[in-house]
């Protein structure tokens, strides 16, 4: 009798490993390639802590629906195959690529995006880009969106001071180990979400023009109308820890291009 019921447990914790099994497998296969699912929901954005910046507060709720996010940031290899050009200080296929402007972010997305036969995301020029969010091809993330992945979005067993851990250097390449260089991508731990280098390497522009918070409760925010900075976040090489916080925020003029400065891109 007890070896009967033994063999029916094991049985039934094989069928259920096998449906989580094939579940993973379906979600990854799902993803587009070098890419991971960031499923929606709700976070408190920003941060209250004694460390925090006037800018991170107050935290307020913003939910954000589901979208895919590139596992690491854009290297140079990735950026020579769409642009046929390399801006990079530091030269390497699987470097960040940097150097690269606000502008020249948004053209790598559009281009993508035809090459791969998607949608463009973006139209316009200048201060006047729009965004289409419900276009399926590759855009920045806007900053609710970066933040949310950064801190490891539903998958939040734990939170963390950094996207992954709540020791930087884990995580993140920045002022105090990075010789001063960026590194190659993904040599450092992933967040929760197994998403590399938010925390340090190179800083990664997102959509939103800068403001200050407002407090209210959000959903799928897309930030100001206007403004006259773009949103940078994750910190960089030369960055001290303090930015490499998942809420730290920074911002530069959208023209501006520097060795320490890159992105990653988001889709539907």
């Amino acid at each position: 009798m007890r070896l009967s019921v033994w063999l029916m447990l094991c049985l039934l914790l094989f069928a259920c490993s096998s449906v989580v099994s094939d579940n993973t497998a379906t979600n990854n296969q799902s993803a587009p390639a070098g890419m991971v699912r960031v499923e929606g929901g709700t976070f408190n954005m920003g941060s209250n802590s004694d460390e925090a910046y006037d800018d991170e507060k107050p935290t307020h709720k913003v939910t954000v629906s589901t979208f895919y996010m590139s596992k690491y940031e854009i290297t140079q290899a990735e950026w020579v195959a769409v642009m046929g050009n390399n801006p990079s200080y530091f030269e390497g296929d699987n470097l960040p690529v940097e150097q690269v402007s606000w502008y020249d972010a948004i053209e790598y997305c559009n281009r993508r995006s035809v090459k791969e036969g998607l949608q463009p995301v973006y139209s316009g020029s200048g201060d006047d880009i729009v965004m289409n969010m419900q276009a399926n091809g590759y855009r920045l993330p806007t900053e609710a969106e970066w933040e949310y992945a950064a801190t490891g979005g539903n998958n939040t067993l734990h939170t963390y001071t950094y996207a992954g851990s709540n020791n930087v250097d884990e995580v993140g390449w920045y002022y105090d180990n990075s010789d001063s260089t960026t590194h190659p991508v993904g040599t450092k731990a992933p967040n929760q979400l197994g998403i590399y280098d938010m925390s340090g390497n190179v800083w990664e522009w997102v959509w939103d023009w800068y403001s200050s918070y407002t407090g209210n409760a959000q959903v799928d925010p897309t930030g100001a109308v206007s403004g006259a900075y773009r949103v940078e976040r994750g910190g960089s090489w030369g960055a001290t820890a303090q930015f490499l916080r998942s809420a730290s925020r920074y911002y530069d003029y959208p023209s501006y291009r520097y060795a320490d400065l890159g992105f990653r891109v988001v889709r539907l």
